[in-house]
């Protein structure tokens, strides 16, 4: 007898923690959930998308609004929304228990606008990713124009670079490489301010100092881009402190291990 009181002791205990924690689940899903806390980080001060902007997107989704239940708030739904926003590398959300919740998010990196022949344009990231152009921000990044036809699209530079029917036609890559090392390099960082692409597929640099013209040439490897720069930095750094600014019109690096230099008059 005392054996059979004991069971139902225990299953009366049982079944009134499962009650608890049924009321308990059914009050947290009527709670009304405070606005998200939002981290939005960017690498540099091109931030293209700000907290305001974010909300407004969720809002006009329809996956905030007034009124809106913890039962309501589906957190998977808007990670994925947010992961297809162009400007997003990264995000996570994430809620506690209560009206607390949470998107932390990791923007992309754009160290390139491109100006097309078409007179379009649009930007390219540090993961090879092409961007399109901001109506509300624009980007500090090294400018890119002339002859280049490539059109936006989804694909990203190791998809030309993977494949050589578009190797042949398309000038992403090669920009890639020079756009890639710049942002990268302080010296030319603050050298290097727009890049042109001329009918015979020789890049041209155009400094912020000085007003030569530098011939760079192709850019088809990591290591032909780099060895080129090199050579630029050696003429920098040890001709025109003796030479200045003013003595040459046009720097040429075209071809392989020379610097050919133009003076003003000749």
């Amino acid at each position: 007898m005392r054996k059979w009181l004991k069971i139902v002791v225990v299953i009366c205990l049982l079944i009134g923690v499962i009650i608890v924690f049924v009321k308990a689940d059914e009050e947290e899903a009527k709670k009304q959930p405070n606005l998200p806390n939002i981290s939005i980080h960017a690498d540099n001060e091109n931030a293209f998308l700000t907290e305001l902007e974010l909300l407004t997107r969720l809002k006009m989704e329809r996956l905030i609004f007034d009124g809106q239940t913890n039962e309501e708030l589906n957190i998977n739904l808007i990670e994925e929304k947010i992961s297809k926003m162009e400007e997003v590398k990264s995000v996570l959300v994430y809620r506690y228990i209560g009206k607390k919740w949470f998107i932390k998010i990791i923007l992309k990196k754009p160290i390139a606008r491109i100006f097309n022949s078409n007179g379009k344009s649009y930007y390219l990231d540090e993961d090879g990713n092409m961007m399109n152009r901001s109506e509300l921000h624009t980007a500090r990044t090294l400018v890119f124009s002339g002859n280049i036809k490539d059109e936006y699209s989804r694909q990203s530079v190791s998809d030309i670079i993977n494949n050589d029917s578009l190797k042949s036609i398309r000038k992403l890559d090669d920009i890639y490489r020079i756009s890639n090392y710049v942002c990268k390099d302080p010296l030319f960082q603050k050298l290097i301010g727009q890049v042109y692409l001329e009918k015979d597929n020789d890049f041209v640099l155009v400094p912020l100092i000085g007003d030569q013209k530098i011939i760079f040439g192709t850019a088809y490897s990591i290591e032909e881009v780099e060895e080129k720069f090199e050579r630029l930095k050696v003429f920098y750094r040890e001709a025109i402190p003796y030479e200045g600014w003013a003595k040459y019109k046009e720097i040429s690096v075209k071809y392989d291990g020379q610097i050919v230099c133009r003076k003003r008059g000749n």
